[in-house]
C-alpha cells in the first residue's frame, strides 16, 4: 500500500481549523496594537457546503496556489460533478451505470438515493441506498485546496469488487495509466494517445504486473484521479466506444481515491508526484545517457552463444557504432536459475568478457529471480524455504508459468533467501568480470503468498532495493506502484515491441505515458523492436534510431551492420547508408548529452519529466492535446521525427519563436507546418529560442 497522503491530510486539518474560526474578526484599536510579529501566510480559504432538495455542493474558493472548484453531488441518485470556474471538468458516469458501483453475486449494483449526510470538521459524510437489497453505501468527501479525497465502502453485503465510473468526455482527454493493454495489440504495437482516442481493456492492472503501470490518470481539463490501493484493478477506458472510464478494484476493502483539480495538467502531475515522491537520484551515469547500450536479445533472441556475441561486439566496434555496454540477454544459463553458463554455448565466459572489455564495452548479463523446476537450484531453494509460498497452500512453493517454463520465485521478504540469491549473483559477477545486470523479472505474483509481515505491494519496494545495489547499465528495471520505485530513479524500459511502424509509434506514446506517471528517465524498447517478428526494415530501424536520439536514453539491439532474421535464421544485411544514418543518430544524441544531463539534474529538483507532451509546456495550445508523434525534450527541444513510411509529415509548433534545425531558419510558432519534407536523412527538430538550455541545445543540434 502507498503511504497516506500527508500533505492532503495536513491541508484538510488546516481547512477544518479554519472552518471553526469565527466568520468575522475585529481588528485591535491602534492604541492597543501589540508589537508586530513576523508575517504569517494566510490560512487557506475554508470550503463551504450548500444544499437544496436535489443536491449538495462543496465550494472550495481559489487561493494563491490553486484555482478553486465546486463539487456538486446529486441526491436523487448519487453522482459527483466537479466544476472549475462554472465549467464541468470531471463527472461520474450518468444513468444506471452508477458513480459508485460494486459487484455482488456476479451482478453489478450501484449507489442510488442519498438518505443521510453530515458536514463536520471539514468532512462530508454521505449514506446512500443501492440497487442491491439490504446494501448501503457510506462515502466520505474530504476537500482540500487543490484536490479532494473520496473514500467509500459498502455495508450490508460483502462485495467482490468496488468501482468508480466516469464520463470520459466530461474531462476532455485522458492520459496516464502507463503501458496499456488494448484490443489492437497494446502495449506491444498500440498505445492510444490520448487514452480515450482508442480502447483500453486492462483486467489485471495491479502492483505485481510486468507492465509499467500506476493507478493514476489525468485529463486535458486539469483534473486527475489517483486510486490508493494495493489490490488488482480492472481498468477499462472507452471499451467498445462506450465513452466511459471504469476503475474497479478486486476487493471488498474501502475504496480510496484522490481527485485533483488544478489549472494545468502539469500542475496535476506535480500534485501526484508530491504524493508518491520524485527521484532522489538517477541510477544511470552520464556516459549511459550519452551512449547507447547494446543488448543481444533482438539480435539473436535465445539462439545466442559465445561466438555470436563476440562477432556482434566486433562488428559494432569495427564500424564505429559506439556504446557504453554490451549485454548478454536470455539465454546463457545451463538452466534458468542455475546462474551457471551453458558450457557448450559458452566454453570460456571469462575470455568472452575480457574481449568485450577490450573492445571498449562494459559487460552485462540478463538475470531473473525465477528458478525453473528443472534447475539444479530449485530443490535447494525449495528445501530451504527460499521461494514464495503458494497462496492456496502455504505448505508448498508457489509455481508460476512464464515464457521460459515453470518456476518458483525467490522470496525477497525472507532475508536468508535474499542473501543466498545475492551471494550467487556476486560470485557470478566476480568470476566473469560482469559489470552490470539487466533484471528481467517480476518480484511477486498474485498466486503467491507474501512472506510473514509483508504485503504484496512491499515486493515492489524489495525489488527496487535489490536492484539498486547493482549497475543497471541504462536499461533500468520495471518496478512501479510504490513510492520506492518512484524515488529510486531507475531508468524505465518499455515492454517488448514489434518491428513495424505501429510499434515505433507506440514506443513514443508509451514513453509519454510512462514519464507522466512519475518515471521520468525513459527509454524505448530496443531500437527496431524485439518481439520475434521479422527483422525491421532499413527505414524502420533508421527512423527508430533517429527518434530515440531525441529521448533521454538509447537502448539498442538490432545491429545496423547485420542481424539475423528470427524466423528464417538467415542473415539480414543492411547497406552502408543504414550504418551511416545510425551513426549519425548516435552522434546527435551524444552531442545532446550535456543538455540531457542538465534536464536530469532539473528533474531531481522538481520531479518533472524530461520527455513530455507538448501541452505540459503549452497548456493553452488546444491542438497540442491530441498530438502523439511530437514531444518536448526539456524546455528547449521539440522533437518531431518521422514515424511513418512517408516522405513528409505535419509539424505542430506551439506559440513562440523556434529555430528549425533541418531547415536552418527561424520560424514563428502557433501554427502547423504541413508537408514538412522528411527524406531518410532528415529528422525534424526545433529549438525554442529563449527557453532555458536553448543555447546548449542549438550548439548540439546545428
Amino acid at each position: 500500500m502507498l503511504p497516506p497522503a500527508r500533505p492532503l491530510l495536513a491541508t484538510a486539518l488546516a481547512l477544518a481549523l479554519a472552518a471553526a474560526l469565527p466568520a468575522t474578526l475585529t481588528a485591535p484599536h491602534p492604541a492597543q496594537a501589540q508589537p508586530q510579529s513576523p508575517a504569517r501566510a494566510p490560512a487557506p480559504p475554508a470550503p463551504r457546503l450548500t444544499h437544496t432538495a436535489d443536491d449538495l455542493t462543496l465550494t472550495v474558493p481559489p487561493s494563491r496556489a490553486a484555482p478553486g472548484y465546486r463539487l456538486r453531488m446529486t441526491t436523487g441518485q448519487l453522482s459527483f460533478t466537479t466544476l472549475r470556474s462554472a465549467t464541468t471538468v470531471l463527472a461520474t458516469a450518468p444513468g444506471d451505470t452508477g458513480a459508485l458501483r460494486f459487484r455482488t453475486d456476479g451482478t453489478w449494483q450501484h449507489a442510488t438515493r442519498v438518505t443521510d449526510w453530515t458536514w463536520k470538521r471539514g468532512v462530508l459524510t454521505l449514506t446512500a441506498d443501492t440497487t442491491a437489497p439490504g446494501a448501503t453505501v457510506q462515502a466520505r468527501v474530504t476537500p482540500a485546496a487543490d484536490r479532494y479525497r473520496l473514500d467509500w465502502q459498502v455495508t450490508g453485503v460483502t462485495p467482490e469488487r468496488l468501482g468508480l465510473a466516469y464520463d470520459l468526455a466530461s474531462a476532455g482527454h485522458w492520459y496516464g495509466h502507463g503501458e496499456a493493454q488494448t484490443p489492437d495489440g497494446g502495449p506491444a504495437t498500440d498505445q492510444p494517445w490520448p487514452l480515450d482516442s482508442g480502447e483500453v481493456v486492462h483486467p489485471a492492472f495491479g502492483p505485481a504486473s510486468y507492465y509499467m503501470i500506476d493507478p493514476f490518470w489525468y485529463t486535458s481539463r486539469a483534473t486527475g484521479l489517483r486510486v490508493d490501493t494495493g489490490q488488482v484493478m480492472d481498468v477499462s477506458i472507452n471499451q467498445d466506444d462506450d465513452g466511459l472510464g471504469r476503475f474497479d478494484i478486486e476487493s471488498a476493502e474501502p475504496y480510496r481515491a484522490t481527485v485533483f483539480v488544478e489549472s494545468t495538467p502539469l500542475d496535476v502531475y506535480r500534485d501526484y508526484v508530491d504524493l508518491v515522491g520524485k527521484p532522489a537520484k538517477s541510477d544511470a551515469t552520464y556516459r549511459q545517457y550519452a551512449e547507447p547500450v547494446w543488448n543481444s536479445w533482438a539480435q539473436f533472441y535465445t539462439h545466442v552463444d559465445q561466438a555470436k556475441l563476440l562477432d556482434y561486439a566486433q562488428d559494432l566496434h569495427d564500424h564505429g557504432i559506439t556504446g557504453h555496454a554490451l549485454q548478454l540477454d536470455d539465454k546463457w544459463e545451463s538452466n534458468y536459475g542455475n546462474m551457471t553458463f551453458d558450457p557448450k554455448a559458452y566454453p570460456d565466459p571469462k575470455a568472452m568478457s575480457d574481449t568485450i572489455h577490450d573492445l571498449g564495452f562494459d559487460f552485462g548479463l540478463w538475470v531473473t529471480l525465477w528458478i525453473n523446476l528443472d534447475s539444479d537450484q530449485y530443490g535447494y531453494a525449495a528445501d530451504h524455504g527460499y521461494l514464495l509460498k503458494d497462496a492456496a497452500d502455504p505448505a508448498k512453493p508457489c509455481t508460476v508459468t512464464w515464457w521460459n517454463g515453470t518456476a518458483g520465485i525467490v522470496d525477497l521478504g525472507n532475508p536468508e533467501a535474499k542473501s543466498w540469491y545475492e551471494g550467487r549473483l556476486k560470485t557470478l559477477m566476480n568470476a566473469y568480470g560482469v559489470d552490470g545486470l539487466k533484471f528481467d523479472t517480476r518480484f511477486f505474483d498474485e498466486r503467491c503468498a507474501p512472506h510473514e509481515g509483508y504485503r504484496p505491494t512491499d515486493y515492489q519496494r524489495l525489488g527496487a532495493e535489490l536492484a539498486d545495489e547493482y549497475d543497471l547499465q541504462g536499461v533500468g528495471i520495471r518496478v512501479h506502484w510504490d513510492t520506492a520505485a518512484h524515488r529510486a530513479g531507475f531508468v524505465t524500459r518499455q515492454v517488448d515491441k514489434g518491428t513495424g511502424w505501429n510499434s515505433l509509434r507506440a514506443s513514443v506514446t508509451q514513453n509519454l505515458a510512462i514519464s507522466t506517471i512519475g518515471y521520468p528517465f525513459v527509454t524505448t524498447d530496443m531500437i527496431g523492436g524485439s518481439s520475434s517478428q521479422p527483422a525491421p526494415t532499413k527505414e524502420v530501424l533508421v527512423r527508430w534510431a533517429q527518434s530515440a536520439a531525441l529521448m533521454p536514453l538509447m537502448y539498442a539491439s538490432t545491429s545496423p551492420v547485420d542481424t539475423i532474421d528470427p524466423r528464417s535464421g538467415k542473415p539480414v544485411v543492411y547497406d552502408e547508408e543504414t550504418a551511416a544514418l545510425y551513426r549519425q543518430a548516435i552522434a546527435r544524441h551524444e552531442r545532446l548529452a550535456p543538455y540531457i544531463w542538465a534536464q536530469v539534474q532539473q528533474t531531481l529538483k522538481t520531479g518533472d519529466p524530461i520527455m513530455r507532451p507538448l501541452f505540459f509546456d503549452f497548456p493553452k495550445d488546444q491542438d497540442a492535446y491530441t498530438i502523439g508523434d511530437e514531444w518536448m525534450l526539456g524546455p528547449a527541444v521539440l522533437a518531431a521525427p518521422q514515424l511513418a513510411d512517408a516522405p513528409t509529415r505535419s509539424v505542430h509548433l506551439p506559440p513562440g519563436t523556434w529555430y528549425d534545425v533541418a531547415g536552418k531558419k527561424t520560424v514563428r510558432g502557433g501554427r502547423t507546418l504541413t508537408s514538412y519534407p522528411t527524406p531518410l536523412g532528415t529528422t525534424p527538430v526545433f529549438v525554442k529560442l529563449g527557453a532555458k538550455g536553448s543555447a546548449e541545445a542549438l550548439r548540439a543540434l546545428r
